[in-house]
């Protein structure tokens, strides 16, 4: 028989610890991975009509570009990553579809 203390009996209080115990570590085991990357950023397409004018400021997006390469007897890339220094930069380009924030050398933003 289990030692009791104050009257409360140990044996019946195992199970609950043990439940405790496997609940929360696997939360803290998730929050001790610091070197896991972000997820992928959004697309944000680009919307018509496109700018015109655009201020020089420094918030670089990586864009996907097509390239207006059209193979027809092998595959090739029709469309590259560019990067651009701000969304309305890479928006009046109009091979421009679409972009991501970030820089195209960035691990977030190429896909």
């Amino acid at each position: 028989m289990a030692r009791s203390v104050a009257g409360i009996n140990n044996e019946t209080h195992m199970p609950r610890k043990i439940i405790y115990t496997a609940l929360l570590l696997p939360l803290l085991l998730g929050c001790s991975q610091a070197d896991s990357k972000p997820p992928l950023a959004v697309i944000t397409e680009c919307a018509d009509p496109r700018p015109q004018m655009c201020t020089m400021d420094y918030q670089p997006v990586c864009a996907q570009r097509d390239t207006g390469i059209r193979c027809v007897t092998t595959p090739c890339p029709s469309s590259e990553w560019k990067t651009y220094s701000n969304s309305c930069g890479a928006c009046s380009d109009a091979n421009v579809s679409g972009y991501r924030a970030g820089s195209c050398d960035d691990d977030r933003a190429t896909p």
